[in-house]
């Protein structure tokens, strides 16, 4: 029996614990043997419709464990209103399954009437800056609760940008209260493409303001100079140099709600499971750590 088999509906906030991305794939596997697990997440919009089998398993797993949504679709850094049937369509998904954390990505994936299927990066400048903060102010409002921001996955810098990326998402945390989703994955794969250090980074990043981190696995390509070039694949293991990152992380700030993500070539539940342990085992190193640091201090 898993540990948030009670009996009755499971808490709605989220353990400093390790979760995974919850997959069709793996509904009867975690129905049938309720396995021990922090917590999983969702893409909202993958549960937007009314009702029928995606529902009908995560009404069950709910019940059992705490649960996150991730939204791809909110196009946060888009010049463009907000979607509000979109927004309102997520609204009513957290209204149904109080979720512990709501998060959208400091991305945009639409123009005008056009949906793009990707996450494509912003310029930081001051206009981006206050265009995005009064996003997420009206994503708050709507929502009567917190949002988390995720730093992203890029592969090129502006010119236009004015801001360094750390600076700039610490600025709209402190403009709108919102909280910060690390991932972790995409500071290596940014930092692969782009040349710059990825420890760097995590020291410069707002860590005060982290409630979440995420794990994944990438690609590795080449670009036409025969560069690495790195790809926020989400379909393979973590890399072992992403998992130093995190042990970076955690030694910073202790344990946080940690997500393993696999969006893509969906390996058995075994593999999955193992990558979350793996989290929690660092974790609680990490815990240690930090207690014998304070006996010994």
């Amino acid at each position: 029996m898993g540990i948030h088999q009670t009996g009755h509906a499971a808490e709605r906030e989220i353990p400093a614990r390790a979760g995974v991305s919850l997959k069709p794939d793996h509904y009867r596997t975690i129905i049938e043997s309720w396995p021990d697990m922090g917590f999983f997440e969702v893409h909202a919009e993958n549960y937007m419709g009314a009702g029928g089998p995606p529902h009908r398993y995560l009404t069950a797993i709910r019940e059992h464990y705490p649960l996150s949504l991730h939204g791809v679709g909110l196009s946060i850094g888009a010049d463009r209103p907000l979607d509000q049937a979109h927004l309102q369509r997520l609204k009513a998904l957290a209204e149904r399954y109080e979720p512990g954390l709501v998060s959208e990505h400091l991305a945009w994936s639409s123009h005008g009437t056009s949906y793009l299927d990707d996450l494509l990066p912003v310029p930081y400048t001051d206009e981006t800056l206050n265009r995005i903060c009064q996003h997420i102010d009206e994503v708050q409002t709507a929502l009567s609760r917190q949002m988390l921001l995720e730093n992203p996955a890029t592969y090129i810098w502006f010119k236009e940008s004015t801001w360094r990326e750390t600076d700039f998402i610490r600025e709209i945390a402190r403009r709108t209260g919102c909280g910060l989703l690390l991932d972790v994955n995409n500071v290596h794969v940014a930092s692969t493409n782009q040349q710059w250090d990825a420890r760097t980074y995590i020291n410069d990043f707002p860590l005060d303001h982290v409630q979440q981190v995420h794990l994944a696995g990438h690609s590795r390509q080449t670009d036409e100079k025969g560069r690495p070039l790195l790809i926020d694949s989400h379909d393979q293991r973590v890399d072992e140099r992403v998992w130093n990152l995190f042990r970076q992380v955690i030694q910073r700030i202790g344990s946080v709600p940690t997500l393993i993500e696999w969006d893509s070539n969906i390996p058995a539940w075994p593999e999955l499971q193992a990558e979350a342990v793996m989290a929690d085992v660092l974790m609680g190193m990490s815990n240690v750590q930090e207690r014998r640091h304070g006996t010994l201090g």
